[in-house]
């Protein structure tokens, strides 16, 4: 499976994913579940999903390091700061944020299977083997954040 290893950039696998949810939403019509502040939770969710990823590519624009998830070796820096104290994978998490955001949205719960395999997918294809890469680029000081930080939150 080492193929599919940071090949899918990610903001394109979470519109595959947002396409799988809106399949399943027009083809299981009558899943959907009427509730009246799904909008408006939507609206929420998404708005922090914004702001976690826009603070991320902040941070590392800031530190002057690559944002290209598929070529993690071109890191220059490891970015602890900001919200790298809480997260990880703040621009990761707003991507999932995002796809929740769209889940209540579309208020149809058979979404919600969609969540575990994105989160799965990116675990196991993008931030492993990024995780590879910065160990071998940066070594200790990675290291060290690894075991300070959280993947997700």
């Amino acid at each position: 499976m080492q193929a599919l290893e940071l090949k899918v950039p990610p903001a394109l696998l979470m519109l595959l994913f947002g396409l799988m949810m809106w399949v399943i939403d027009h083809l299981l019509p009558q899943l959907k579940q009427d509730w009246p502040w799904h909008f408006w939770v939507a609206r929420g969710v998404f708005l922090v999903a914004m702001t976690l990823i826009a603070t991320g590519v902040y941070g590392f624009r800031v530190a002057k390091t690559t944002v290209d998830p598929t070529q993690p070796e071109n890191a220059s820096s490891v970015v602890t700061s900001g919200v790298y104290r809480f997260t990880r994978n703040p621009m990761y998490l707003g991507f999932l944020l995002i796809l929740v955001a769209f889940m209540v949205k579309l208020a149809n719960p058979l979404n919600a299977l969609t969540v575990p395999l994105f989160v799965f997918y990116m675990n196991q294809f993008q931030i492993k083997p990024e995780e590879r890469a910065l160990l071998r680029l940066f070594g200790e000081p990675y290291s060290s954040y690894l075991r300070k930080v959280r993947r997700w939150i």
